[in-house]
């Protein structure tokens, strides 16, 4: 059969037959590096979320490149499961208004939202406590602990008090569990001057940020590790948070930096002001 049967029968241009195949040229060597690289750094990240990372090392790339090279790579992530609420909010204790539905915080303190969730281990669980800054989506306190008693949510309060100094008339923001609307609790944050905020019952996008983070906390850390002690999982939990989350991960509401140069950056812009 002739080269002109051929492509008559397979719909080609006869033109196709004598094409070589170019060799990718350095630039492009480099790129796909930079791409594979940032989707291995940030497994559980999409498309758009791993295309800025490359960009900031200088390299031109759109977000159809990144999806292809990601998807040749075999890279893209999978999706996410549900997860088990662990708010009981069935209780008799004080509950507190709402108070951040039209609040915009200008700067880092001012909000600080709370959360509980929960890590597998083995063949049980772990729960994860944190504080985080809203304004700057830091985490500013964590704790690890094998229940979900007040102590827990406590030891992460008092570790963003004690590297944090909110000014008084700071809001805490939670959902309305046991653990917040404990006497232990709203004691600790009298104590430091805040006002006590809390989301309505059964609205869990009140606290929406802080649920967030968990997602990703257990798509780039938890589901990617075996723990073998609650000591392990406390150890690689906060190094993830310390070291990746606050130092690395890129935000897009901070316009693709990480919490802590984000905020790194507003402070050397007021002391040149």
């Amino acid at each position: 059969m002739s080269a002109r049967d051929l492509c008559r029968l397979s719909g080609l241009a006869r033109s196709s037959l004598y094409r070589k195949p170019q060799p990718d040229s350095e630039h492009a060597r480099q790129l796909r590096q930079a791409i594979v690289r940032a989707a291995l750094d940030h497994p559980a990240c999409g498309t758009r979320r791993t295309t800025h990372p490359v960009r900031r090392q200088k390299l031109s790339v759109n977000r159809k490149r990144v999806q292809r090279v990601m998807r040749e790579e075999n890279l893209l992530r999978r999706s996410r499961r549900k997860v088990p609420q662990t708010t009981d909010s069935k209780h008799s204790l004080r509950r507190y208004e709402n108070l951040t539905r039209e609040l915009r915080p200008t700067g880092p303190n001012p909000l600080w939202g709370s959360d509980i969730s929960y890590v597998r281990w083995r063949n049980r669980f772990v729960y994860v406590a944190v504080v985080w800054d809203v304004f700057s989506r830091r985490v500013v306190g964590w704790a690890v602990g094998p229940n979900l008693k007040t102590g827990l949510p406590l030891a992460a309060l008092r570790q963003a008090l004690s590297s944090r100094c909110p000014a008084p008339g700071w809001i805490h923001h939670s959902d309305q569990g046991s653990q917040y609307a404990s006497k232990a609790y709203v004691q600790e944050l009298r104590k430091a001057g805040a006002r006590i905020s809390m989301s309505r019952r059964g609205r869990p996008q009140d606290n929406a940020h802080v649920e967030n983070f968990f997602k990703t906390l257990k798509t780039e850390e938890v589901e990617c590790n075996e723990y073998e002690s609650l000591a392990e999982a406390q150890a690689e939990i906060g190094a993830y948070i310390e070291r990746e989350y606050n130092r690395r991960r890129l935000h897009s509401s901070l316009g693709y930096r990480p919490p802590e140069e984000y905020e790194r950056l507003l402070e050397e812009a007021a002391e040149a002001a």
